[in-house]
């Protein structure tokens, strides 16, 4: 049975450690506000094939990087069992008289909001650069979608520290994984302008729903219907959300 308040400690306990740890925050916004920055300025007067009529760079750009941002911060979520594990605090929270479920949430809620927290400073930020919603309503759709995305890749994280006891192999695996859903995303460029078979590698990728979802509601221009990227990147998250959970409760406390 889940415990709505070992959800809500676990939770807490993620926020203060993200509120606590400045340096942390501030060295996951660098490489997004870096690519955001020289990429969107240096590409945002040249002509990009692919790109709708009236689309500059930089408005194509931040739903790719507020992805990237969602995917890099919720992946890398699952360090923080293994760090618990290696200093003992996952043993003490597992012979709790609470559901492995409910901390497994606890965990997953926590990373979502942290995660929510950086891309809307991105998203704060390239206003700067000019960015513009299209609407009020594109805003809150984006956060649907984002909530979502972060929901896909911790229940990914989770999956894999769940399995793994090694610190430094859940970094290396995790890049191996990372980085190739980050390129096939379609987050830095149109689609249509990759090779038709990795094209379709980037069908099986799940931030690809994702950003072509936020860049529909934010911007209005995408390569899918809005309700597809929605009903497959909720299916993927609903997926995840199980397997993260799943494997979470199976995994060993040490």
């Amino acid at each position: 049975m889940i415990s709505l308040t070992a959800v809500y400690v676990m939770w807490l306990r993620e926020m203060k450690r993200f509120s606590r740890a400045r340096s942390r925050v501030l060295g996951s916004l660098i490489m997004p506000l870096f690519f955001l920055a020289f990429l969107g300025l240096g590409f945002n007067r040249m002509p990009i094939p692919g790109i709708a009529p009236g689309v500059n760079y930089v408005k194509f750009l931040v739903p790719g990087i507020i992805g990237m941002t969602l995917l890099f911060s919720s992946t890398m979520q699952g360090l923080s069992v293994l760090w618990d594990r290696e200093f003992g605090f996952l043993k003490e929270i597992m012979v709790a008289p609470v559901s492995r479920v409910s901390i497994a949430l606890g965990r997953i809620a926590g990373g979502v909001t942290t995660s929510l927290i950086q891309a809307l400073l991105i998203l704060a930020v390239s206003v700067l650069l000019g960015f513009r919603a299209h609407n009020g309503l594109g805003l809150l759709a984006a956060l649907g979608f984002m909530i979502l995305i972060s929901f896909t890749f911790i229940g990914l994280g989770l999956v894999f520290a769940s399995r793994m006891k090694d610190m430094q192999g859940f970094g290396l695996v995790m890049n191996f994984l990372v980085f190739p859903l980050f390129f096939l995303s379609g987050a830095f460029y149109p689609l249509t302008n990759l090779p038709w078979a990795i094209r379709g590698l980037s069908y099986a990728d799940p931030l690809t729903y994702g950003i072509d979802g936020l860049r529909a509601v934010l911007i209005q221009t995408h390569s899918f219907p809005v309700a597809l990227d929605f009903l497959v990147l909720a299916g993927f998250a609903a997926t995840m959300l199980f397997l993260g959970a799943y494997f979470f409760e199976k995994s060993e406390s040490v």
